[in-house]
This record gives structure tokens, C-alpha cells and sequence, in this order.
């Protein structure tokens, strides 16, 4: 998929080595990738990210990630501050999001661009709060171990339960990243919810962080942040998720960000009020 626009701008599909760019640029906009992402993003869906380029030069990026024939998700939405103003994002934007054909698209905005969004048939759902402090001490919860192989097939049915869409692949190398730390919780039978801590360019991330109950979060949340006591961590929290909201600031972490939950049409039902941290604002 090919576009060109006025200034010589050309849209391509991006690979995993131009990750990196992308990547750089989210971190300068404060946004915190993680620090291996890219390979996790890219197993999800290989076709679906972008750059624009003038003489061969990056200078947008946008992601059009699909799951299934159903649901996309949008993320990493960008133009280099010097090029700002000159119709690229746009063009961008539009070429890639043919990438999704007629599924529902989702996204998390900034703040900024959320009217945008709205004139592009993007409708809010909820608004997303980050959250950051200092890890505290905790000790680990009894019924919280490491997630292993033998985990993947009950953490995969169960983050299909919490989300839109299935996404295996994505799982697949999220669980296992380099730096990701995957703890799951059961109640002796089943399991009641699991969680991922990675690194990110500022701070450790969590996310997901997916569980039954308020009790399991706590429990999921505290062993997550057991071995980064006195590290900053991030976390993003769906504000409808009160029991959320309540478990990032009893830890007395502070909102620094927010985004908006926006969704072009109707998405499956899933379990919402296990969603105490989201997985990524990139791809949802």
C-alpha cells in the first residue's frame, strides 16, 4: 500500500527495523513506549504499520492494527514537530486506515486530537487515566506465581474474555518479551486474573493488568511491583474502572496523562470491569 501526497510525501508499509523510529518519536511526545515492543506489536498484525516519507527521509507514522475480520485498533499516530502543519499526518492517517477495511476501529487519543477523531467517526467510550508513582514496598501475595508456558492457553481464553478482540500472536511474544515480567493469580481451581510489567523509556509499565476482582488486582498489582520497589511505574486505568482508579491511588500513585477510549462502531462485549490497567494505549 503506496500514497503520495503534495511535498513528495510517500506512505509505505513499515517493517519491524523501522520500529525504532516510531518508537523514538512516541518517546519524545512522552508517551513511554516500552522498551520491546515493536516485536510483540508486530506479530500481532506485520501489515499494519506506516511511515511517511519525503526523499526517503521518516516523517509520519501511524499503526492500523488488525484483529480478526472484525476489529482494528489505532495507535502510533505521529509527525515530526518540524514538518507539523503541511497535511502529512493527514494523508498518513488515510492511507493507512484502509488497512482496516470495514471493521470497527478503536484508539486511545490524546487530548489534542480527540475532535479530530470525532470528525473522523470516532465516538468516546470512556476516558483512560494514567497513573505514576514510586513502587512500594510489598511482599508477594500468596496465589501469585510466574506465568510458564503451561499458562498460555487459560492467560489467552481469559485476555479474549477482557478485550474486543482475540489476539494469540500478540500474547504469544507480550508474555515473554525481553524485560517482561507476567505473573498470573488462581484461586486454586482457575485462574482469576494475570498481569505483565515491562520496561518502558521512562518508567516500568504495567499492563495488562486483568483480574476477577478488586482483590486479585491488588494481589496481581502488588507482586507485579514487588521487586521494582522505589522504581517509578506507570499504569493506565479506564476511569469507569472505580476499583481501578482506587487501587493505583491507595498506592499512592498520581494521574499525569490521559486519553480517550473512541471506537468508529460497536465493538463485542467483554468483561470491562476486569480491565484494571490497559495493555497498551499503542494497540489496546
Amino acid at each position: 500500500m503506496t500514497s503520495a501526497a503534495p511535498h513528495d510525501l510517500v506512505v509505505t508499509q513499515a517493517t519491524l527495523a523501522d520500529w525504532p523510529v516510531i518508537a523514538g518519536w512516541a518517546a519524545a511526545e512522552g508517551w513511554n513506549p516500552g522498551l520491546s515492543d515493536g516485536p510483540a506489536f508486530f506479530a500481532q498484525d506485520p501489515e499494519g504499520f506506516f511511515l511517511g516519507r519525503i526523499d526517503g527521509e521518516p516523517v509520519s507514522a501511524i499503526s492500523v492494527v488488525n484483529y480478526g475480520s472484525d476489529y482494528a485498533f489505532l495507535g502510533c499516530y505521529l509527525v515530526r514537530p518540524d514538518l507539523r502543519g503541511h497535511g502529512h499526518g493527514l494523508t498518513t492517517w488515510k492511507t493507512a486506515l484502509a488497512h482496516a477495511g470495514d471493521r470497527t476501529v478503536g484508539l486511545d487519543g490524546v487530548v489534542a486530537q480527540q475532535d479530530n477523531y470525532r470528525q473522523s467517526g470516532f465516538e468516546l467510550a470512556y476516558r483512560t487515566i494514567r497513573f505514576t508513582g514510586t513502587a512500594p514496598q510489598a511482599e508477594t501475595p500468596a496465589g501469585v506465581r510466574a506465568a510458564g508456558p503451561a499458562d498460555l492457553a487459560a492467560i489467552t481464553a481469559y485476555d479474549s474474555a477482557c478485550c474486543p478482540a482475540d489476539r494469540p500472536r500478540f500474547l504469544s511474544e507480550w508474555l515473554t518479551g525481553p524485560g517482561h515480567r507476567a505473573l498470573v493469580r488462581h484461586d486454586g481451581a482457575r485462574l482469576t486474573g494475570y498481569g505483565v510489567l515491562r520496561p518502558g523509556h521512562d518508567t516500568l509499565r504495567v499492563g495488562p493488568l486483568f483480574a476477577d476482582t478488586a482483590d486479585d488486582a491488588r494481589a496481581l498489582f502488588a507482586a507485579l511491583t514487588a521487586d521494582a520497589a522505589g522504581r517509578e511505574v506507570a499504569i493506565d486505568v479506564p476511569e469507569p474502572n472505580a476499583a481501578g482508579v482506587a487501587l493505583a491511588e491507595a498506592a499512592g500513585f498520581r494521574a499525569s496523562f490521559e486519553t480517550a477510549r473512541m471506537y468508529t462502531g460497536a465493538v463485542r462485549e467483554h468483561a470491562r470491569d476486569r480491565v484494571f490497567g490497559v495493555t497498551t494505549l499503542e494497540l489496546g
